[in-house]
C-alpha cells in the first residue's frame, strides 16, 4: 500500500511539473528567463513548485492593475500629447523616443518646469521636509521602504502635525520593503487621520500569496498639487548617516509646473489600487506656474502596463546618443535588449560610461552583476566602482540633453516585475547638472580595465555565471 501511494505522489508531482513547464514555454518568455526556471523546478522539486507559483507568473498579461480608465477620468486634456505642435522643437530621433513614451504607457509630454537636483540624503531630506511643512492641502506619499528610524519617524511627526492642521494625507508603502515598519508606527498616523495602505500585503490565499513578487518600488511625493519628488531614494538613515556600507548616493528631483501632473496621475492610480477609491477635485491639477523651457515624461511600468515602457524607452534613449551616454546603477543585471544597446553605442564610438557601487547590499547580486562587466569592457565602455560608501543612484545622462532619474534600476525586475517610475526630462540644464554629478562621483571611484578582469581567478567567473543564471529570477 505504501508503495503504491509513493508511485501516486510521484506521478502527481510529475504530471505537475510538466504542466508548469509546458505553460512556462507557452508563455514565450525570454529564453534564458524560462531555463532558469525549468531549472528551479528541476532540481528543486516541491520547493520549486511553490517558488514558481509565487515568483514566476506573467502577471503582464493578466493585468493585476487595470489603470487606463482611471488616467481617463483624472488626466487634465490639456496635456495629451501633441506631437506636431512640438515637431520644430526637437531633433527625430529625440521625437521618436517622445512618441515611443507615449504610445507604450501614455507618457505626456508637460512643458515649462522647474527641475531642482539633488544627490545626497542630507539635502534631499531638508528639502522634501520643509515642502511637507509649508503644505496647504494635501500631501500623497509613496515609498518602497520607510524604515522604522530617526529619519523616518521625523517624518511620521510632520505627517501627523499636517493631518492635526487639516491637510488631507495619503500613504503607500509597500508591504514587503517596508516590512519592518511597527504596527505602533502605523496606528499612530491611522489615528491622527493620515490615510495610510499597503501595497499587495500578504494574505494565505493562493490568488494574493502569488503576488508577492510584484512590489511598487517607486518613489513619488506630490504636495498640494504643485510640487513633486521622484528617484531613487528611500525613507531610512542610510541615505542620511549611512551604514555598515557607508552614507548612500542617491539622485532625487523636485518639480514644480506641468510635470507635477504626471506624479500627480501616477499617485491617483495606485491609490485606487491599494484603497479602491477615486481621489478627485479640482485641487489636485491646479493650473501650475510656467518656468523654463524643457519638457517631462513621467514614464511608469510594472505588471499592469502593456509593455515594459521604461526599459524600451532606456533603450530607446540609448539608441539615440550620438555624444556620450553616462549611466548610474547600483545592479548592472541588464536584459539583452538593453546590453545590446550599451554594447552597440560603444562600438559605434560614442563615449559610454558605467557607475556601479564596489560592493552593493547583496552578494548575490554583485556576483551576476560581476558576470556582465568583460563583455561590457570589451565593446569599449568605461566601468567605474565607486568606493565612497553604496551607490544606489539610478540616473542616466545623455548628449547634455536627454536625463532619466527614477525609481528602476537596470535589471530584469525592475523592468518586467516591479511598479517603477522614472521622469524622462528634456533639458540642457538637467542634463549638464546630472552630468557634472557623474564626472564628479568619478573621483570617488576606481576605473576597471579590461586586463584586471580577464584575469580574475576562474573560480570567480563560475560563481559569477552561476549567479547569472539565476538574474532574471532576483
Amino acid at each position: 500500500m505504501k508503495h503504491v501511494f509513493t508511485t501516486v505522489l510521484i506521478l502527481l508531482y510529475l504530471y505537475t511539473l510538466v504542466t508548469i513547464i509546458s505553460v512556462l514555454l507557452l508563455e514565450n518568455r525570454n529564453p534564458v528567463k524560462s531555463i532558469s526556471w525549468v531549472l528551479v523546478l528541476v532540481f528543486l522539486p516541491v520547493l520549486g513548485m511553490w517558488l514558481y507559483l509565487l515568483f514566476g507568473q506573467d502577471y503582464r498579461k493578466k493585468k493585476i492593475i487595470s489603470q487606463k480608465s482611471i488616467r481617463h477620468i483624472n488626466e487634465p486634456s490639456n496635456y495629451f500629447f501633441e506631437s506636431e505642435k512640438y515637431a520644430d522643437l526637437f531633433e527625430s530621433r529625440h521625437l521618436n523616443l517622445i512618441r515611443l513614451l507615449h504610445s507604450n504607457c501614455n507618457a505626456n509630454l508637460y512643458p515649462n518646469n522647474k527641475i531642482d537636483v539633488f544627490s545626497t540624503g542630507n539635502e534631499t531630506f531638508e528639502v522634501l521636509f520643509n515642502e511637507i511643512i509649508h503644505a496647504k492641502n494635501h500631501i500623497h506619499i509613496q515609498f518602497f521602504i520607510f524604515d522604522d528610524d530617526n529619519i523616518s519617524n521625523k517624518l511620521r511627526e510632520l505627517l501627523i502635525k499636517k493631518a492635526a492642521e487639516g491637510v488631507r494625507v495619503r500613504m503607500i508603502y509597500d508591504y514587503w520593503g517596508s516590512f519592518d515598519l511597527s504596527k505602533k508606527y502605523i496606528k499612530s498616523l491611522t489615528e491622527a487621520g493620515v490615510y495610510v495602505s499597503p501595497f499587495l500585503p500578504f494574505r494565505w490565499q493562493i490568488s494574493r500569496t502569488n503576488k508577492i513578487n510584484y512590489r511598487n518600488h517607486r518613489k513619488v511625493v506630490v504636495i498640494d498639487g504643485k510640487i513633486g519628488f521622484i528617484g531613487g531614494l528611500n525613507i531610512a538613515d542610510r541615505y542620511y548617516i549611512g551604514n555598515k556600507l557607508g552614507q548612500w548616493r542617491d539622485t532625487f528631483l523636485r518639480l514644480e509646473g506641468s510635470g507635477v501632473h504626471g506624479l500627480q496621475q501616477l499617485f491617483i492610480n495606485d491609490w485606487y489600487f491599494v484603497d479602491r477609491k477615486l481621489i478627485e477635485g479640482a485641487e489636485y491639477f491646479p493650473k501650475p506656474t510656467l518656468f523654463s523651457n524643457n519638457f517631462i515624461q513621467i514614464v511608469s511600468s510594472g505588471p499592469d502596463s502593456d509593455w515594459p515602457a521604461i526599459m524600451h524607452g532606456t533603450a530607446s534613449a540609448f539608441m539615440s546618443a550620438t555624444k556620450y551616454i553616462y549611466i548610474h546603477s547600483p545592479y548592472f543585471m541588464p536584459t539583452d535588449e538593453i546590453s545590446s544597446c550599451i554594447q552597440i553605442a560603444a562600438l559605434a564610438g560614442i563615449d559610454v560610461r558605467l557607475m556601479i557601487p564596489v560592493k552593493s547590499d547583496s552578494r548575490f547580486s554583485d556576483a551576476s552583476t560581476a558576470s556582465y562587466l568583460e563583455k561590457t569592457l570589451e565593446a569599449g565602455v568605461k566601468i567605474y566602482r565607486y568606493q565612497k560608501g553604496f551607490l544606489h543612484s539610478k540616473a542616466i545622462v545623455i548628449d547634455d540633453f536627454i536625463s532619466i532619474v527614477g525609481s528602476s534600476n537596470m535589471d530584469e525586475r525592475s523592468f518586467g516585475q516591479n511598479f517603477e517610475a522614472n521622469a524622462f526630462i528634456y533639458d540642457i540644464n538637467t542634463a549638464q547638472q546630472l552630468k557634472n554629478l557623474f564626472l564628479n562621483d568619478i573621483i570617488s571611484c576606481d576605473e576597471l580595465t579590461l586586463e584586471e578582469w580577464s584575469n580574475r581567478k576562474r573560480s570567480q567567473k563560475l560563481n559569477e555565471s552561476i549567479a547569472r543564471l539565476f538574474s532574471p529570477l532576483l
